[in-house]
């Protein structure tokens, strides 16, 4: 439990935070998964527009500080290149 008055204040920031932070990395997962699923069944078109929507989501996150920012860099060049290696195959 906080001692003093600062610490409560900060201890309800980093509640928020938490929070906030869980909501979008859930949003985040589930653009991910959405996309995945779209690339695997075929339908590359619909893959485009999830994967913009995603790599924006990640960008956002990023500029929030809820993910760094090489994270999202790497994430989104990973999920790009799922969409270049499938019409390949």
């Amino acid at each position: 439990m906080p001692n003093t008055k600062s610490a409560e204040r900060r201890a309800r920031e980093g509640a928020r935070r938490h929070a906030r932070n869980r909501s979008v990395k859930s949003r985040l997962h589930t653009l991910e998964r959405k996309y995945r699923t779209l690339v695997s069944s075929g339908k590359s078109e619909e893959a485009g527009q999830a994967l913009r929507s995603a790599s924006s989501a990640l960008d956002k996150a990023a500029k929030r500080g809820v993910i760094p920012k090489r994270r999202a860099d790497r994430k989104k060049s990973r999920l790009a290149q799922r969409l270049k290696a499938k019409p390949a195959a």
